[in-house]
């Protein structure tokens, strides 16, 4: 929003024209857009703002994190080449096994492939639990701070039983995640039951091969574990790597007019500064024109 539909707007309240939905809508899109950009921004001049001592500490944590983001994403490299050719391998082994062996090769993968699922479906269930685990707290915590309002000022019963109801909730679908969590260990348990079994019968003439293909397949299993594991760990580098960027980005963005530093820093992007700006003035404006509403 610019200055002059800041005034028109203004002027149209005055003849009982409110639009404060509009208003706070506008604020909000704008707000994320700006996160964005602040996030841009800091990954673009990070590199330029190790003078600027206000964001020292970002840019020696960016340092850190991006020197250990680009050790992971090379172990990654490395085990997807590893499982890659253990892949090819495999399919190798397979392709050489006899016609009566087939089948049992075949039904063993078709139980990896399930025995996968089911722990993609656990890694699920366990991050569900974790998350209503959170709720619950958080309105245990809530609860608390209701009953020690209600000496003070008194607080509400239907807020209080609501909080009561909505925790009963939770902890009703926290019992009903565990159970499924122990399903799905039985089912893996299963599973590896019935691999256990299809191993026991292949034929002890093919013992050779067997071993060989075992082993590629424990490769496959192991790289795809470290595999998760590594991915895991560079979605958690990223993410704090972003927040940092934002940090910077936020700063040097806000004082550009006024810091040499955050200005020399910023000098590629000032285009990109000068919108972030623009975006503080309008989300101002409207934060401004919704509370008048």
């Amino acid at each position: 929003m610019t200055s002059t539909r800041y005034f028109i707007a203004r002027f149209a309240q005055a003849f009982g024209i409110h639009r404060r939905q509009q208003r706070m809508g506008e604020a909000a899109s704008e707000m994320h857009l700006l996160r964005e950009a602040e996030a841009h921004l800091g990954e673009a001049i990070w590199e330029n703002v190790e003078a600027i001592e206000a964001v020292s500490v970002e840019y020696w944590n960016l340092r850190k994190l991006i020197k250990e983001h680009n050790g992971v994403a090379e172990k990654l490299t490395e085990l997807e080449q590893r499982l890659a050719a253990a892949h090819e391998e495999r399919a190798s082994l397979l392709n050489a096994i006899p016609e009566p062996q087939q089948e049992l090769i075949e039904q063993r993968q078709a139980i990896l492939g399930e025995l996968e699922e089911h722990a993609r479906r656990r890694d699920s269930v366990v991050a569900r639990a974790r998350e209503v685990r959170r709720s619950y707290d958080g309105m245990k915590m809530k609860l608390e701070v209701l009953a020690n309002e209600a000496g003070e000022n008194g607080s509400d019963p239907a807020e209080v039983s609501k909080v009561k109801s909505r925790l009963a909730d939770l902890k009703e679908e926290f019992t009903r995640l565990k159970q499924e969590r122990l399903d799905i260990g039985k089912e893996i348990e299963a599973g590896d039951l019935k691999i256990d079994a299809i191993d026991a019968q292949l034929d002890e003439k093919k013992k050779e091969r067997r071993v060989h293909a075992s082993d590629a397949f424990q490769v496959i299993g192991d790289a795809n574990k470290e595999i998760s594991a590594l991915r895991a760990e560079l979605g958690l580098l990223e993410t704090r790597m972003r927040q940092l960027y934002a940090e910077i980005g936020r700063h040097v963005s806000r004082h550009a007019m006024h810091d040499p530093a955050c200005a020399l820093a910023s000098r590629s992007q000032r285009g990109l500064v000068d919108v972030m700006r623009a975006l503080r003035r309008s989300i101002a404006f409207n934060h401004r024109l919704g509370n008048r509403d």
